[in-house]
């Protein structure tokens, strides 16, 4: 792991245009290398300096960061402030008519809420929560659609001190179970069903099934929200509609002032073991970062409308929709549906009707759109971007340029941001007014993020050469512990093996010799190791996709192979129809080929597989671990209920 072999060679800059340094709130590289400096010089005091700058603290804290448990750490441990109180109170004086949400429904039916209305909808449904019995600590497991009652709820909970735990609105009966015991949840908030790409989708049937599995005796109400009207089976007292709970209470509900340290939020994130991690967060130290993260990296302007595709069920849909754009008073567009419903010209519509100046999605979204209609774009009017943003995986060097020239119209600057759910924020990111930027790296760790590369023993490595991902501090929007396993917390993201002192980010990455940029290769766990080269396997799916006259898609993995240790497997999505026979055989020789000339013989695929598509979930995520499974052969046993397209699997299995 300690030599992850670079086979890219991307020699491509693009500089901050001069009027996006001018205006930007961190402007010019000397700016940023000032806030670096000053972290470096004063770790703790940079941080106290912006935790009280941004946030709004009951009662201020008078301690920064203590490490005396760690790597349990706390941070502004003895302050107090609420979260809800952060994203909403706060503008009521300044900005109550200011719009807070525009929510486009699949159907295209478009709602506003203002700040204010937000504010007494929230405060409405807390006072509801409240006279259900829930109290401060408690966990509540929120089930919705994307909505503006998914934001409501989470932030009602927020607002009394209630610890929420969301759960995608795609998962299963069984993951909602597994994470109600996980979690000890003692109320689910859900709807009734939601709209995806012009589908009913059923969500309290969803619900039902869960508990009736049995070890879920812990929940004691579950509030059903009005979505689809369609029937579904009521069970008095325990279910109650979301309209009845909130009928009759007040509009204002005074905000339970909780320690900096309290649990925001639990989320659970797939664990290699396949057993889910309720990743926990605290109340201060990720509010923080959401708030300095929507400023400095998505340069937040007061006129700004923002928009994150994200669903709430991901941190994404945490960081930035539910709690960083209200948090800084910004304008977000909050969307129901699919980017290819009604057709692939829906994203870009509406980025055109609601005139969105700041437009983050996922690679995996970008690249299905080159597929679907690469001149879309073309046919609407983008000129209200300011700036992109990727989030989720790395992004392609191929898919970055269509997305900087067609979608950006080469003027915005695209923010290619590195974090996980269990950093909270962005960690590694170009910033729109300093970076220069270079197509597939996520450019410069964030002023006070000590992020570094080291070998299998915890020691530096060179610029140039590849390496472990870690993070030498703590920073104050980290994952506190994984729920009920502080032992498995330890283990995974602080190993002995490294001295049990950096954070081990699971991600293999280099850095440039010369910019020093960082650049993620993949997994840990997806570096392939052929006959003695370490490759990573995104590295390989950018060559591949760089053949855009043919690759519309393509996912690697590895298998275990007598010759060379591991084989390179690669299922590819063509831009065209999906080949079968000799024209199967011929392209995949064709693709072969390609790579080896791309990158060089050693990372030809040695088995190609094609599909109409990869097997994703329904947020866009690729099942790699399923892919695994095909390519070795086994038997997949997993549950693969969130998949947006189970019948792929049958497909792909199929050898040349």
């Amino acid at each position: 792991m300690s030599n992850i072999e670079s086979v890219l060679n991307e020699t491509r800059v693009f500089p901050p245009p001069e009027a996006m340094v001018k205006q930007a709130n961190v402007s010019g590289m000397a700016a940023y290398k000032a806030m670096c400096d000053e972290a470096e010089r004063d770790f703790e005091g940079f941080w106290a300096r912006l935790a009280r700058e941004n946030l709004l603290w009951s009662k201020p804290f008078t301690k920064t960061l203590d490490e005396s448990g760690a790597p349990f750490y706390k941070w502004f441990h003895d302050g107090e402030l609420n979260a809800s109180y952060n994203c909403l109170d706060r503008h009521l004086k300044t900005q109550p008519d200011k719009v807070a949400i525009i929510f486009e429904a699949d159907d295209g039916k478009v709602t506003k809420v203002t700040y204010k209305e937000l504010y007494h909808r929230v405060c409405q449904f807390a006072n509801g929560l409240k006279s259900l019995g829930i109290k401060q600590g408690e966990r509540v497991l929120v089930y919705m659609p994307m909505s503006i009652e998914a934001v409501v709820a989470m932030q009602a909970c927020a607002r009394i001190g209630a610890t929420h735990s969301v759960v995608f609105g795609g998962f299963s009966a069984k993951s909602l179970q597994e994470r109600i015991i996980d979690a000890g949840a003692i109320a689910v908030i859900c709807a009734d069903g939601q709209f995806r790409g012009g589908k009913e989708i059923p969500l309290k049937p969803a619900v039902d099934e869960a508990l009736a599995m049995g070890g879920c005796e812990s929940i004691r109400d579950v509030v059903v929200y009005k979505r689809s009207g369609s029937p579904v089976a009521m069970n008095a007292p325990r279910d109650k509609w979301w309209h009845d709970v909130t009928q009759g209470q007040a509009q204002d509900c005074e905000p339970t002032w909780v320690n900096a340290e309290h649990p925001l939020f639990i989320l659970y994130t797939s664990g290699s073991t396949g057993k889910p991690k309720g990743v926990q967060h605290s109340t201060g130290g990720f509010l923080l970062q959401a708030m300095l993260t929507m400023k400095w990296v998505f340069d937040y302007k007061p006129t700004d409308v923002f928009w994150c595709t994200a669903d709430v069920g991901w941190v994404t849909g945490h960081t930035y929709i539910a709690y960083g754009p209200l948090a800084v008073g910004a304008t977000e567009v909050v969307f129901e549906g699919v980017p290819t419903y009604p057709d692939a010209g829906r994203f870009w519509k509406m980025i055109q009707d609601h005139k969105v100046n700041v437009f983050y999605t996922a690679p995996t979204a970008i690249r299905s759109l080159i597929k679907a209609g690469g001149d879309l774009p073309k046919k609407y009017d983008l000129s209200s971007l300011r700036i992109l943003g990727t989030v989720g995986e790395p992004i392609n060097p191929e898919a970055w340029m269509w997305y900087h020239e067609t979608v950006g119209g080469s003027r915005c600057p695209i923010v290619d941001t590195w974090w996980q759910t269990e950093t909270g924020g962005h960690m590694i990111t170009p910033l729109p007014g300093v970076t220069p930027l270079v197509p597939g790296s996520c450019t410069l760790a964030l002023p006070g993020i000590m992020a570094a590369i080291v070998d299998e023993t915890g020691q530096d490595v060179p610029n140039g050469q590849g390496g472990l991902l870690v993070i030498k501090r703590p920073w104050p929007s980290m994952i506190r512990t994984i729920w009920g396993d502080p032992e498995r917390y330890k283990k995974s993201y602080f190993p002995e093996e490294l001295g049990g002192k950096l954070y081990l980010a699971g991600d293999g990455s280099l850095r440039d010799k010369e910019t020093g940029y960082f650049r993620i290769v993949g997994r840990i766990d997806d570096v392939l190791n052929v006959s003695g080269h370490r490759l990573g396997t995104m590295e390989i799916e950018s060559a591949l996709v760089a053949n855009s006259r043919l690759v519309a898609e393509a996912a690697v993995v590895g298998r275990p192979d007598d010759m060379t240790g591991e084989a390179v497997v690669a299922f590819v999505v063509l831009k065209g129809h999906r080949p079968t026979g000799d024209e199967a055989k011929a392209l995949a020789k064709e693709l072969r080929d390609w790579v080896a000339k791309e990158i060089g013989p050693i990372a030809k695929p040695k088995e190609i597989r094609f599909g109409d598509n990869l097997p994703k979930t329904r947020s866009g995520k690729i099942m790699r671990r399923l892919l695994r499974a095909i390519a070795r052969g086994e038997e997949i046993t997993q549950d693969i209920s969130t998949l947006e397209n189970p019948a792929i699997l049958d497909q792909l299995k199929q050898t040349l």
